[in-house]
């Protein structure tokens, strides 16, 4: 009772302030904001008793309340003594609004008005509130005192007041999105920051390749999520750990970096599965993320090192309380981080588009080391958006049957660019178009020599946009007078007007390397990767462009096919006999590599022919086309290369133009009516034999 009648006398001061003090004055502004505070203590201490009588709300969350949030009618009548006699004010509404009234009125008024209008989240009503403890909403001559109040809500996790209950409402959906409940906000200040969140509040628990990963409820909203994760990125991680597993059979240990960490999943898996053979650094910007990664790492036995170590790494890290482990944990801009140490391996997985990134990844990558990138823009890589891949990749582009590769091409081309502006070169390991992403490795080659190599390997299209006939523009500075005759087909002469387009700049180089991918192969069936072998093994076939499919998972053989196809790395012999202390015999082996790349890279047989044609855009109406692996057979019978692609499931890649494509397709499909004529003829002679018998 005292400390309500505390209250109202407090309420009564600050109407006598109000009364002795003009409107629109400095006190007049510095009393607006009081009443959340003065109000709030003595409401705060009745809610505090009336929560140890429940055994449901804690001090330390109540204290940070407004009093129009409770959890019963009961809690808000508390406010006010409606036992008594005499006249009473609304807790929640100002004198001017709602004047002093008997306890039978007031009881009806906080009923009707305040408990029956409220936001409810995890039990707690939300109230809503006429007290000025929003500032004055001006009216439309500009005079802020003459306005009238704005009734509002307080949020029960950030303590906001928001006008509109629909507001509210999609405020609140945003904080469950972040991980953000009452009871985790409010208690967040009495918790150090390595404890975790009890898991059964917030998060969920996910297993991908042996790899435990906590997860928010809003994990696949990356708008509106700091620790974005995708489940339908399993296949990019997998194969950027297999290109990953390769590299370390080469050199060890393998510093290795994760620009992009979100959830730390990539280089949880790295720094689990390949132990001692890699040091991995995961880096993000996002203290959110941090925190999460630090709490995964702990999940999953790893040691976290960095600026702060949680205090339970060193006592239980492990079962037997020794880490498997450790990854470096850094909370840094990625180019910063790249900008200031060398790397081994790198991986940019950034929101969208990788380009502001590239340049300081090839500016301080080691020599033979590995970049992979993958882009998530879709919109701008498929043709989606033209401005946009303008203005990102300085390429015109247009929709074509082939979209995908030329997807590939592009990031590949405006890798090769920024790896030329810091003297360095590529050669392109693996590029993949699978579902909405696009996934790029290169190997890097120091020196202007290999960055010109590459820089060549840049040209623009031709495409034919009758037929979708395509071809490279051949290199050379010169112009020709018709460029239409370097593409196969006639449609400019059969047409009237312009018929085709320059698109580009894009990469004309081959998109895979055959001995990489084979011991990727090695590496996905050693790790028991079984969903992205038969992706790896379309690859390898796409790579040599053959239908044949041997593949062997075996060391010897694997290196015998790694020569062959001249492929720039150590073997296994040899990186198990040297070591890393041993600099001259890097360099050594190093110069070998460039030796065999000098050899080896101007040798047509070992690129694919660019892009493939779709057997079902390229069907002739009212025939019925032979199956795909038929169709393929009979290809390589009349003497062409041909495979498979991944880009598209009914993709043909071939070296023969769409001529000679067409006629193949025409000579074994079959007209429609010809079958149905057959079989009825059929069936009307063995009526006949019937009739006869």
């Amino acid at each position: 009772m005292a400390e309500q009648k505390e209250g109202s006398s407090v309420q009564l001061h600050q109407e006598d302030v109000d009364k002795n003090n003009p409107p629109g004055t400095l006190i007049q502004e510095e009393i607006i904001r009081q009443p959340d505070d003065v109000v709030a203590t003595p409401s705060s201490a009745v809610k505090v008793e009336a929560g140890l009588d429940n055994g449901k709300t804690s001090a330390a969350s109540s204290t940070e309340r407004h009093i129009s949030i409770q959890t019963k009618l009961e809690g808000l009548e508390m406010l006010v003594d409606l036992n008594g006699a005499g006249r009473k004010a609304c807790p929640l509404c100002p004198e001017e609004r709602f004047k002093a009234c008997y306890s039978h009125k007031l009881r009806r008024h906080l009923q009707n008005l305040h408990w029956k209008v409220y936001v409810e989240f995890e039990g707690h009503r939300m109230c809503i509130c006429h007290l000025p403890c929003r500032q004055l909403k001006p009216n439309f001559g500009g005079d802020q005192a003459t306005g009238r109040l704005v009734a509002h809500y307080h949020c029960v996790v950030c303590s906001v007041t928001i006008a509109r209950k629909t507001d509210m409402i999609s405020h609140l959906k945003r904080h469950v999105n972040k991980g953000e409940t009452e009871a985790s906000y409010t208690g967040g200040s009495e918790v150090p920051f390595e404890d975790p969140v009890p898991i059964g509040q917030a998060y969920e628990i996910m297993k991908e390749l042996g790899t435990n990963v906590q997860l928010l409820p809003n994990h696949t909203t990356p708008q509106k999520s700091d620790t974005y994760f995708n489940r339908k990125m399993k296949t990019n991680r997998q194969l950027v750990f297999c290109s990953m597993a390769v590299l370390a059979e080469e050199r060890n240990p393998l510093e290795c970096l994760d620009a992009f960490g979100a959830t730390g999943i990539m280089g949880l898996q790295w720094a689990k599965h390949l132990r001692n053979a890699v040091k991995v650094t995961i880096n993000d910007i996002n203290e959110a993320c941090v925190k999460m990664i630090r709490e995964n790492c702990h999940l999953n036995h790893i040691r976290a090192e960095g600026s702060r170590v949680p205090c339970h790494a060193d006592t239980t890290g492990d079962v037997e309380g020794v880490p498997i482990t450790s990854v470096e944990v850094v909370k840094m801009d990625a180019n910063v981080i790249m900008h200031l140490r060398p790397f081994d391996y790198i991986h940019l997985d950034p929101f969208g588009t990788a380009v502001n990134y590239l340049d300081a990844a090839f500016r301080n990558v080691r020599n033979l080391g590995i970049v992979s990138v993958t882009s998530t823009d879709t919109g701008s890589l498929y043709s989606k958006a033209l401005n946009v891949t303008l203005r990102h990749y300085s390429c015109q582009i247009v929709r074509t049957e082939y979209y995908r590769e030329l997807a590939a091409r592009i990031v590949v081309a405006t890798v090769a660019r920024a790896a030329a502006r810091c003297n360095k070169g590529i050669e392109v390991l693996l590029a993949v178009a699978v579902e909405h992403f696009v996934l790029v490795v290169v190997r890097v080659l120091r020196g202007p020599t290999q960055a010109d190599e590459s820089t060549k390997k840049i040209r623009q299209l031709i495409h034919c946009q009758w037929c979708e006939e395509r071809v490279f523009l051949k290199a050379g500075s010169m112009v020709e007078e018709n460029l239409y005759r370097q593409l196969p087909c006639n449609c400019h002469g059969s047409m009237p007007g312009k018929t085709a387009v320059e698109l580009g700049p894009l990469w004309a180089g081959p998109l895979f390397n055959t001995g990489f991918l084979r011991r990727m192969l090695f590496a996905a069936v050693h790790h028991s990767m079984d969903d992205i072998q038969p992706l790896v093994k379309t690859l390898i076939c796409e790579s040599e462009c053959t239908t044949l499919k041997s593949f062997s998972t075996h060391g010897h053989s694997l290196h015998t096919n790694q020569v062959e196809c001249g492929v720039v790395i150590k073997t296994l012999q040899k990186a198990e006999e040297a070591t890393s202390a041993d600099l001259s015999g890097k360099r050594k082996i190093t110069e070998e590599s460039g030796n065999v790349l000098k050899k080896s890279k101007f040798d047509p047989s070992l690129e694919h022919p660019p892009f493939y044609y779709s057997i079902h855009r390229h069907s002739i109406r009212g025939m019925n086309m032979p199956k795909l692996n038929k169709f393929l057979q009979y290809l390589t019978e009349a003497g062409f290369r041909v495979s498979r692609t991944h880009f598209d499931p009914t993709g043909v890649r071939t070296d023969a133009t769409l001529a000679q494509f067409k006629a193949v397709l025409t000579k074994y499909s079959v007209p429609t009516y010809t079958t149905s004529q057959s079989g009825s003829h059929g069936l009307s002679t063995e009526e006949g034999a019937r009739k006869v018998e």
